[in-house]
């Protein structure tokens, strides 16, 4: 039997005034979905993100790897900032312009050769995106090798350009040199974030670098499930922080 983790302490946390949140969106702020249009944003948490931006003096970003599009969706003006697609797009603060990197344009052969195996898979979804595409393979769950070994023949062609990411049932193919760590140190260098300690939160493999870059600034990063042991969980913890702890942080 597995042992369930000990919650993070809020004296682990810096001060409001000193702290900055940069959050994961799907598996850590909701649950994981069939499909990325099925997730369902549960009661509260848009009000208990609002709350905890007003305390932390706007500084609460969502750092995902779906399009900024998306998250406005389904969070709408609730994050101060946000990084999509790994940080390839980010948007500093409401009604910026989003900044995007430049980046090498992904082989239409790719595409369609991607096509051509969700046709010979059944269950197999293709997720594209501006800048790389994903290959998910939850619901074929034996297609999951084959699929990455066609990913890594596709990116060895690539001369390092672009690199293939593991991640939940998936493997996204993505320009390299651009990463949830690069999105962290974007976002804290803009107002509000600048000055604070990052906070950064996550639960898949493309968080580790964020988590990394969290750490080097001097903040804290955390990983579902070795922290919390579910989406539900963080967000009780979220709630938690923002109606003002048990005293032992904002007190």
């Amino acid at each position: 039997m597995s042992k369930t983790p000990s919650l993070p302490s809020l004296d682990r946390l810096p001060p409001p005034a000193r702290a900055a949140f940069l959050l994961d969106f799907d598996g850590t702020l909701v649950d994981i979905a069939p499909t990325p249009e099925s997730v369902v944003v549960a009661p509260g948490l848009r009000d208990t993100l609002r709350r905890l931006r007003d305390k932390c003096g706007n500084a609460l970003a969502v750092i995902s790897g779906r399009p900024i599009e998306q998250i406005d969706h389904f969070l709408p003006d609730v994050p101060y900032a946000v990084a999509g697609e790994h940080g390839i797009a980010i948007r500093h603060a409401p009604g910026q312009p989003i900044e995007r990197a430049a980046l090498p344009p992904v082989p239409k052969a790719w595409m369609e050769e991607a096509e051509r195996l969700a046709k010979a898979h059944p269950g197999v979804r293709i997720e594209h995106k501006k800048a790389g595409l994903v290959l998910h393979y939850r619901g074929a769950p034996d297609a999951g090798p084959a699929l990455g070994r066609i990913a890594d023949e596709w990116v060895k062609a690539t001369s390092g350009a672009f690199h293939v990411q593991a991640a939940k049932m998936a493997w996204e193919i993505r320009p390299a040199g651009i990463d949830k760590g690069h999105a962290v140190e974007a976002v804290m260098k803009s107002a509000p974030f600048a000055g604070r300690l990052p906070i950064f939160v996550g639960d898949d493999v493309t968080d580790e670098d964020g988590m990394r870059a969290a750490v080097s600034l001097g903040g804290v990063g955390f990983r579902i499930p070795n922290d919390f042991p579910d989406p539900a969980a963080f967000r009780a913890w979220l709630a938690q922080l923002a109606q003002g702890g048990d005293g032992a942080w904002g007190g």
